[in-house]
């Protein structure tokens, strides 16, 4: 009985010692963690920018079967946030503030330990981006104590943070390469009603400014009673790869044709009914030049005439608000083009319309060439004294309906 009292007293005095000693140490941390991504800075960026894909990829996450997951309905871009619950504990994390492609500050919260999270995005050789995570702040007394038994802050969070870069090198590996582009041919796209927002982005910030814009479309829908018809829709009317710019409008499809009130930011218009070749690109959107040079090339080849008055529309069918994995996208791409006419134009063998270059469209379009007239024989006539030519009245316009094209 002596020798349990003995080991017993010896138990508490060690685990106050260990108190003792776990109380002076000081509870701050600073880990930081780095690692080359085989994916571009952008798409590493979109990314980690939403909440919704840290569930495949936090390492933490992933070894523990008992947590949940919370989203709000906002989870990318300054005041995006997440919620989890699990056996070892509860947080939450918030982010700050973003800086395009470059930087993501967050603020994480668990179980008493806080600290400042920031992520970093630079440009590395053959497309590749160096990512840097780190992560400073001040430890809870239990998390003090895990810690000091099982090697120090820096090894427990820094081991987190290795294994978890990893996945995300792992999972856009395959989110991006996996893909598809699949010519349909030529279409007719119908008639259609609309509410956008028209603004020039950046080419390769269209589908983000698309996240921002189509919830506030939605809003305004609901908001006066109008019925959404259809998915989303970007009406380019210029791309130029030059400066890396475009003239859009984004839209979303409604069921009857309205009026907007003077000064509102969203306007009411149609889209005309057209003929298309129309392409399916099942991916991520960073394939989208690819489908857009396949269906330049189907153009071409199949002797087809483009209509370049505007470039193309793209249909966004499986949005990043719909799913959060780049693999699962579907994106139509539709190329307007000269309805078939006779007689028609005919373009020579061997010249394309579209060159082998990335082109720029401008809204200033080439119409078809008019039909040569019919040739007649002459037929003699009975000579008459020519009469004074009647004045010719003075043209007439007319105001035409207001329409997209």
């Amino acid at each position: 009985m002596k020798i349990l009292k003995y080991l017993f007293l010896l138990a508490l005095l060690s685990l106050v010692a260990l108190t003792v000693f776990v109380a002076t140490q000081k509870g701050i941390f600073s880990v930081e963690r780095s690692k080359v991504i085989n994916s571009p800075r952008a798409t590493v960026y979109n990314y980690v920018n939403d909440f919704r894909n840290y569930e495949d990829f936090e390492s933490w996450a992933l070894e523990d079967p008992s947590i949940q997951m919370t989203y709000p309905n906002k989870t990318s871009g300054n005041g995006a946030s997440f919620y989890w619950t699990g056996n070892q504990g509860t947080g939450n994390a918030i982010t700050l503030k973003t800086k395009e492609g470059e930087s993501i500050h967050q603020k994480m919260k668990y179980d008493g330990t806080e600290a400042d999270v920031n992520w970093t995005f630079k440009d590395t050789l053959g497309g590749k981006t160096k990512v840097t995570w780190k992560a400073k702040g001040t430890m809870s007394f239990l998390f003090k104590i895990y810690t000091a038994l099982n090697g120090g802050s820096d090894n427990i969070i820094g081991t987190i943070y290795e294994k978890t870069l990893v996945n995300i090198d792992k999972n856009l590996d395959y989110e991006t390469k996996t893909f598809a582009v699949k010519v349909d041919g030529v279409v007719q796209k119908n008639e259609t009603a609309y509410i956008k927002q028209t603004f020039t982005s950046e080419i390769q910030k269209v589908n983000k400014n698309a996240r921002i814009v189509i919830p506030k479309l939605i809003q305004f829908s609901e908001t006066n009673g109008l019925s959404i018809t259809g998915k989303p829709f970007v009406i380019y009317h210029t791309y130029d790869t030059t400066t890396g710019l475009a003239k859009i409008s984004i839209c979303l499809p409604i069921n009857k044709e309205i009026s907007t009130s003077s000064g509102s930011d969203i306007l009411a218009g149609k889209l005309n009914g057209f003929d298309a070749v129309k392409t399916t690109l099942t991916g991520d959107y960073s394939h989208t030049n690819e489908a857009i040079t396949k269906t330049k090339a189907y153009i071409n080849n199949e002797k087809i005439i483009p209509d370049l008055s505007w470039s193309h529309l793209e249909i966004l069918t499986v949005s990043k608000l719909d799913v959060k994995s780049p693999s699962k996208l579907v994106t139509e791409v539709y190329f307007p083009i000269k309805p078939k006419v006779v007689p028609a134009t005919t373009v020579p063998v061997g010249t394309p319309v579209y060159g082998t270059e990335t082109e720029t469209e401008t809204e200033t379009g080439t119409e078809a060439a008019a039909p040569k007239p019919v040739a007649t024989k002459p037929v003699a006539a009975k000579p008459a004294t020519p009469k004074p030519a009647a004045p010719k009245p003075a043209p007439t316009t007319t105001k035409e309906e207001e329409s997209e094209f």
